[in-house]
């Protein structure tokens, strides 16, 4: 649990239920090591870790997130390291989290990295020919420094036995699209083998990290038609494979195990803030007038387009973390992230 997230959460009118909750601690800058101003540093909540675990066990979530040319579809995220400077983020960020990490003192911990989120997929659907292509991202796809960076924090981090990495994979409204899924599995294989990085040093893959996507949408599913218009023609769905993140994170779980990722990868989603509806939550499927009412009137996710992702009005916070509450997958809070 972390102590910073929850005195703000119990600052907040309601917030004490859910402060005791664990969240990630978000690594968005070389600084954040030893710590910004009073804020608490990497030892600092490994520390509080302790204290936390007693004679139990407990762990730790890390999101590492300092990339060269960070967030090159956007603005929002960018970070503190230009597009060249792999080297910096390798000797100034990775190496002395590694280091901090593989301390004697917190090998009792269980370490969880979520490692890059936002930056791999952009080398996907973000590049040149794509309509949505950036000249940053394509700098970034021409100079290979995301999957330099991302196969030198896997071989980093992975060679402290008590750290399990966690690759970002986007989330089922970036991914699920016939285009783009096989292709950042791809993507995910060459970063998990590049400097010195092997599958074994990745022990699975994070979805829907800061975003909104539902976990499962329960009134519809993809293969679902109206008037034997499919699902999929529906404009909320748009040609999708996939409905929600459960759905998502395993089919993309099955498709990485099968180009060579280990048969027992683990799948996390964040729950921080899909939460859709409350007691507004629709509690059947849309009228069959047409796939649109039928989708539109059943779906959880009510933003008007699954791209949208900056405080979404109606969004709320999703199920609390669990272990092992679907095949292959666990449900996990991050929370905040930086922008």
């Amino acid at each position: 649990m972390n102590p910073e997230w929850a005195a703000k959460a119990a600052a907040e009118p309601g917030g004490g239920a859910i402060a005791g909750q664990p969240t990630g601690v978000w690594l968005d800058r070389t600084a954040a090591i030893e710590g910004v101003g009073t804020g608490m540093g990497l030892r600092d909540h490994l520390d509080e870790a302790l204290k936390q675990k007693g004679t139990g066990e407990l762990y730790v979530q890390l999101v590492i997130y300092n990339l060269p040319g960070r967030d090159c579809a956007a603005l929002a995220s960018n970070g503190e390291l230009g597009a060249t400077e792999i080297d910096k983020y390798k000797h100034d960020y990775i190496d002395p989290i590694a280091a901090i990490l593989s301390d004697p003192k917190y090998a009792s911990l269980r370490i969880v990295t979520t490692v890059e989120i936002d930056s791999l997929p952009n080398l996907v659907t973000n590049v040149t020919p794509r309509a949505t292509a950036t000249p940053n991202c394509d700098t970034m796809k021409a100079n290979g420094n995301y999957i330099k960076g991302v196969g030198y924090a896997l071989n980093k981090l992975g060679d402290v036995p008590n750290v399990y990495n966690y690759v970002d994979a986007g989330h089922h409204g970036w991914l699920g699209w016939d285009d783009n899924f096989g292709a950042s599995a791809d993507l995910f294989k060459q970063a998990a083998t590049a400097e010195g990085a092997t599958v074994g040093d990745v022990h699975g893959f994070i979805v829907n990290t800061a975003n909104y996507s539902a976990l499962k949408e329960n009134n519809f599913t993809i293969d679902d038609s109206v008037n034997g218009v499919s699902v999929r023609q529906s404009k909320w769905v748009d040609w999708n494979r996939y409905t929600d993140e459960l759905s998502y994170a395993q089919a993309m779980r099955n498709k990485l195990v099968s180009i060579g990722f280990d048969t027992k990868l683990g799948m996390l989603i964040d729950t921080s803030r899909n939460g859709w509806g409350g007691s507004a939550r629709p509690a059947q499927p849309g009228p069959k007038t047409s796939v649109d009412t039928y989708v539109d009137g059943g779906r959880y996710d009510r933003r008007i387009h699954l791209g949208n992702w900056c405080n979404q009005a109606g969004a709320g916070l999703g199920e609390r973390p669990q272990a092992a509450p679907a095949a292959g997958h666990r449900r996990v809070r991050l929370d905040e992230a930086p922008g």
